[in-house]
């Protein structure tokens, strides 16, 4: 919630000081293609930017990143394999002759996070705890909604006034909907119904720590080339 009112304060400023901003006033047809490159919380991108009329323009962009870390969670310590990769397809509107717009969209979301647990003696897994021997190899998987709607603001005009080269910043967030986690261990338990049943357990307390994550912040700055 916090995010989304930062968003919102953000929105009223750039609102604010947009009516006298017009220094990317533009009277260009239709049609005109950029491309752009970017980086953000979504990972590495490219990004396809078309005019539509004087205050919309369509965009269509590929993101993707991987990341290896180790964390805790839920008492039991990971190695996480996060891979990022998503298409988006947007619209910016322009309200004002200038370079602040309002960006509204969906990305097909392909992100995912893989879970290996750490070697221990032992490991307590939903009201439980078990030998290793008994949990053996515990793995799990973290997915999200597949389409998930995108909401923010931003700065710069690729296809704008008549220049070749410009920057793009943007704030936003993405509603991925909530965490499913699947967790799985090959141990001497492995076909047990009441381990089965904690494994369970723990997949739904995993879920409730990473529910704020239905909520992701997308930051990203870029360059654009326009033809």
């Amino acid at each position: 919630m916090r995010l989304i009112t930062v968003l919102f304060m953000v929105l009223f400023l750039s609102l604010s000081f947009s009516v006298v901003d017009a220094r990317e006033f533009y009277e260009e047809e239709e049609g005109k293609f950029a491309l752009g490159i970017k980086a953000g919380t979504l990972g590495a991108g490219i990004e396809g930017i078309m005019r539509l009329n004087s205050n919309f323009n369509a965009k269509l962009g590929v993101n993707a990143f991987q990341y290896d870390y180790s964390g805790t969670e839920d008492g039991i310590e990971y190695d996480f394999d996060l891979e990022l990769f998503s298409v988006s397809a947007l619209l910016d509107w322009h309200p004002f002759k200038n370079s602040f717009r309002i960006t509204s969209g969906a990305l097909y979301n392909q992100n995912s996070l893989d879970m290996n647990a750490k070697t221990a003696s032992s490991y307590t897994i939903g009201s439980a705890t078990y030998t290793a021997a008994q949990v053996g190899s515990l793995t799990g998987e973290l997915d999200f909604d597949e389409v998930n709607p995108y909401l923010g603001i931003g700065w710069g005009n690729a296809v704008g006034k008549n220049k070749q080269w410009s920057f793009s910043f943007d704030i936003g967030v993405v509603y991925q909907g909530s965490p499913k986690v699947d967790l799985s261990a090959n141990g001497t338990l492995s076909g047990n119904a009441a381990f089965q049943a904690n494994l369970d357990r723990e997949e739904q307390n995993l879920e409730d720590e990473l529910e704020d994550y239905q909520f992701y912040p997308v930051i990203s700055l870029g360059v654009c080339y326009s033809f």
